[in-house]
């Protein structure tokens, strides 16, 4: 198989457009997976994608055309370069039109070989989940590992590396008490699973299950709610990928008012501060662009770009919107651009237990699902509740309710919210397969929308 660097380069003399982008990214994969207690699959595998972007300069602006390739085979490169730049030539003009961002140096390890994974990464997983498969409850769950390791080459001298290690654990746990069968989910992100205590992770499922002994049904409305870290994280994590600058400028998203954006707004009196930052410690992600696709505030004329690290939310204000060049230069901004993580701060060392504690009456919501867009213009989401929903008398859960559905927007819930806890390493349990690194905090809501009862369990 030819290597990265190689194939890069190969392109890159190989192309007769006026500029060009190639980027590569090799996967290494690996997973284990257990129902009723028992292992039931595991395996590990490794496979290229690649794409190239050819730019055809004209009197009338630069058209780009696209061609992504799963090719490992050396012999394919002559007519991928000529299928992109045939795809450029019939294009019409983007007007999104930018100089490539120009390249002075190599990355150290540009031509380093592809980083892999393997069964091994989940030895430390293997004491634990035995000892809790000889346990009455029956576990069901996955732990999955992927390393990404991406290189980006330009025409214009870019020459840059990445490797991403990604790795989550879930457990779902299920107890029959004979009139009901409880269900309850913890899950974990890390990089290398070094850093996840599995025991522990046990036996906050056996509280959770314990809790589901006693079932209360309650209708719908608005209740006194705490949303632990995996929970926030689900609706923050939408937010974030809704904070596009030209959406709030054309008045398409809830970033939009009239005659410009709020960006400068005040959502909460509490200071919470929501961040992206590539070199955040322990949940650090590629710290450059590396695309072959446009959209609203993402462009293929910037790859190679630094991404910076950026307070989305500030001290509880709008602090930024997402702007490509073509973008921040159209609307009198900078370039912004998220980061692949996230860190809500700005709580009180509260843990979620002790927020439990001071709460008269209220619903713990430990994690959600099947989360959807119901009108953009506001960011009202509608979803499902999961595994577990439970009520709070006098401080002590006393028993798991019945599941609901939900309205609510994230930006309504950060105007409406009362308490913020200490903030920690957690998996989005709905957006996890898709955005693994958050640093969350729980929040309390006062009256979090519960629209219908659901029969989902």
């Amino acid at each position: 198989m030819i290597t990265a660097h190689d194939l890069i380069e190969q392109v890159l003399a190989l192309s007769v457009a006026d500029d060009a982008v190639v980027v590569v990214t090799d996967v290494s994969e690996a997973s284990l997976r257990w129902a009723n207690s028992s292992m039931t699959t595991n395996g590990a595998s490794t496979y290229r994608k690649w794409s190239l972007v050819s730019f055809i300069h004209g009197e009338s602006g630069t058209s780009i055309g696209v061609v992504n390739s799963t090719s490992v085979d050396a012999g394919d490169i002559p007519d991928i370069v000529r299928a992109s730049e045939e795809t450029a030539r019939s294009a019409e003009p983007t007007t999104e039109t930018m100089p490539l961002v120009d390249g002075s140096s190599v990355d150290d390890a540009w031509t380093e070989p592809p980083v892999s994974t393997g069964a091994e990464v989940f030895t430390a997983l293997v004491g634990p989940l035995s000892r809790g498969f000889d346990g009455t409850d029956n576990l069901f769950g996955f732990a999955h590992h992927q390393v990404h390791t991406t290189w980006l080459g330009t025409s214009t001298g870019v020459r840059r590396r990445w490797v991403q290690h990604t790795g989550s654990l879930e457990i779902n746990g299920k107890r029959d008490y004979g009139t009901h069968v409880a269900s309850a989910w913890v899950g974990a992100g890390t990089k290398d699973f070094t850093d996840i205590d599995v025991d522990s992770m046990l036996s906050s499922l056996d509280v959770q299950l314990g809790w589901a002994r006693t079932r209360v049904e309650l209708p719908a409305g608005r209740y006194d709610t705490i949303l632990p870290p995996s929970a926030v994280s689900d609706l923050l994590v939408y937010m974030l990928w809704s904070m596009s600058g030209r959406g709030a400028h054309e008045g398409r998203n809830a970033f939009a008012r009239s005659g410009g954006t709020r960006l400068g707004e005040k959502l909460t009196d509490l200071p919470l501060t929501l961040t992206t930052d590539p070199h955040a410690s322990g949940i650090e992600s590629m710290p450059f662009i590396a695309t072959s696709h446009s959209g609203d505030d993402l462009s293929v004329f910037d790859n190679g770009l630094d991404l910076p690290a950026v307070d989305w939310i500030r001290d509880g204000h709008i602090n930024a919107l997402a702007f490509s060049r073509a973008g921040a230069q159209e609307f009198g901004n900078q370039f912004t651009f998220a980061a692949d993580n996230a860190t809500l701060t700005g709580g009180s060392d509260a843990t979620v237990d002790d927020m439990i504690r001071s709460t008269k009456r209220g619903l713990l919501l430990t994690c959600l699902w099947y989360i959807r867009e119901v009108d953009p213009t506001s960011l009202l989401l509608t979803g499902l509740t999961r595994d577990g929903v439970y009520l709070i008398e006098d401080g002590k859960v006393v028993g798991a309710v019945n599941n609901f559905r939900f309205n609510e927007s994230p930006i309504d819930l950060l105007r409406r919210v009362t308490e913020a806890g200490a903030s920690e390493r957690t998996l989005p349990r709905e957006w996890g397969d898709w955005f693994n690194r958050a640093i969350m905090a729980p929040l309390r809501i006062p009256d979090f929308h519960m629209s219908s009862v659901s029969k989902a369990t």
